[in-house]
Order: structure tokens, then C-alpha cells, then sequence
């Protein structure tokens, strides 16, 4: 009777919860509830923490490179044409940078801006991949808790915000995610066609710091809402979370960086010790 009474209060909460969310959104892909996409990302965690390890632990690693030069290719198109849906559907056709609120009319721009952030939370989701490639190669080394963390949060955290408020300056650390991943997956897609392109990747150095570049400037965006005390923002707890998320992961990028290119302890040995390689490159073991 107690988990029927405990059950009962739960429907009630999530259905006095819900019927705040943008109804514009509830017949697309995944979005008639949270728990499709929960399973999907626990199961993602369950396999690239447990089960893949396992299964590849006797088991030589999977040559791969031309699926992931094919994926990282994909995945640099969309982030283009994720980034130019956003610049389109309001960054660079009336938002101020500052106090955007969402736009929940039925207007052509208002409805592209959330099918954007559908489309970019669906690439979150496809991004799990990144992870399961690293299973089947078997870079266990890359699984770490930051990889895994960010991939998961950035998945479950982006159904909420497109169910609520798909638009508005809740949405500009997207445009600047869309532009890094341009960047990154550019760089994946070139080191997965072997050692002859190791040439054009003299930039591999400086992808942690575009990654921090871009958490500081998503926190000092959502930073003006908390200067700015009349702003009518819709859903503050949403620019609480992505201020919050962009703190954790400034600060876990940057304990990556100063353990990475200050103590040198994730470069090769013969960097440790002093000694350059040969042809000027490292391998990179960071995502």
C-alpha cells in the first residue's frame, strides 16, 4: 500500500511538472517522455563501463578507421548545419546576445529554433558512439570519467531543455558547442586515416584549450542573466544547470590540461623523460 500511496504521489508530481513543457515538441522523436532516452544512456553506461570491456577483453581490437573517417565526416556537416539552424533561427536574425527569452508561438522561426535543439540534443545522443568506437579498438585508457560524464549529461540534460525551452540564450552554448565539434571532429577524422595524415594535425595541442575557451565563454553568457535582474527568462533553472555544468567542466578540462601539458603525465614516455619523438607528434590519448 505504501509503494501504491508513493507511486500515486509520483504520477501526480510528473504530471503537475509536465504541463509546462512546450507542446509544440511532444509528437517529435523521443520527447513524449524522459525514459526512452534514460535507458538509452544507461544502457550506453552499463556497456562502455562493463559489458564492451568485457566482451573485447580476449578479443583483438577492431580496425575501424574507415567507419569512424566516414562518422567524424558526418558528424562535421551536421555541426555546420546545426550551427548555421541556430545563427538562423535567431542568433543572427534578432537575438541580442544578452536577455533571449523563448519564442513558444507556432511562427516559422520560433518552430525552426526548437526543431535546432531537437536536432542538436538527437546529435548528443549520436555521439554515445565516440565511447563505443573506443570499446571496440580497445582504448579502455580513453573511457574515462570525464568522457563518459560529459557524453551522458550533455544527452539527459538536453531532453529537458528541449521540453521546456527549446530557444532563448539557454541555447547559445549550443552554437559555441556546434562550432568546437566542427573543430574536434575535424581533427578525429583525420587521425583516423592513419599515420600519413599525422602531418596536417600540428593543432592537436590546442584542442583542450578550445575546449576551455568554450566553457568560459558559455559561463560568462549565462553569467549576464544573474547581473541583469530583470530579465524574464522562462526557465531560470535551466541557465542555473548549464552555469553549473559549464563550472564542472571548465574545471575538469583544465585539471586535464595542467595534468596533460604541465606535468606531462598523459603524454608519452619519452616526452616524460625529456626526449621529443621523432616526427614531432604524440599519440593523442585525450577524446
Amino acid at each position: 500500500m505504501a509503494f501504491k500511496d508513493l507511486t500515486s504521489r509520483a504520477v501526480l508530481l510528473y504530471d503537475e511538472w509536465i504541463k509546462d513543457a512546450d507542446p509544440r515538441v511532444e509528437d517529435w522523436p523521443l520527447m513524449s517522455s524522459p525514459i526512452p532516452q534514460t535507458l538509452i544512456i544507461g544502457a550506453y553506461i552499463y556497456f562502455v563501463t562493463l559489458l564492451g570491456p568485457k566482451m573485447m577483453e580476449n578479443r583483438k581490437p577492431f580496425d575501424l578507421r574507415g567507419i569512424m573517417a566516414a562518422y567524424n565526416s558526418f558528424m562535421v556537416l551536421f555541426s555546420v548545419y546545426m550551427f548555421y539552424e541556430f545563427l538562423m533561427s535567431g542568433w543572427a536574425t534578432g537575438y541580442s546576445f544578452q536577455c533571449d527569452i523563448v519564442d513558444y508561438s507556432r511562427s516559422p522561426q520560433a518552430v525552426r529554433m526548437a526543431w535546432t535543439c531537437w536536432l542538436f540534443y538527437f546529435s548528443k545522443l549520436i555521439e554515445l558512439l565516440d565511447t563505443v568506437f573506443f570499446v571496440f579498438r580497445k582504448k579502455n585508457s580513453q573511457i574515462t570519467f570525464l568522457h563518459v560524464f560529459h557524453h551522458s549529461m550533455m544527452s539527459w540534460t538536453w531532453w529537458f531543455g528541449v521540453k521546456f525551452a527549446p530557444g532563448g540564450l539557454g541555447t547559445f552554448h549550443a552554437l559555441v558547442n556546434c562550432v568546437v565539434h566542427v573543430i574536434m571532429y575535424a581533427y578525429y577524422g583525420l587521425s583516423a586515416l592513419g599515420p600519413a595524415y599525422q602531418k596536417y594535425l600540428w593543432w592537436k595541442k590546442y584542442m583542450t584549450t578550445i575546449q576551455l575557451t568554450q566553457f568560459i565563454m558559455i559561463t560568462f553568457h549565462i553569467s549576464q542573466f544573474f547581473i541583469m535582474k530583470d530579465c524574464p527568462y522562462q526557465f531560470p533553472v535551466f541557465l542555473y544547470i548549464i552555469l553549473l555544468y559549464g563550472i564542472i567542466f571548465l574545471i575538469l578540462f583544465l585539471n586535464f590540461w595542467i595534468h596533460a601539458y604541465t606535468k606531462g603525465q598523459r603524454l608519452p614516455k619519452t616526452y616524460q623523460n625529456g626526449k621529443a619523438l621523432q616526427n614531432g607528434h604524440a599519440k593523442d590519448k585525450h577524446h
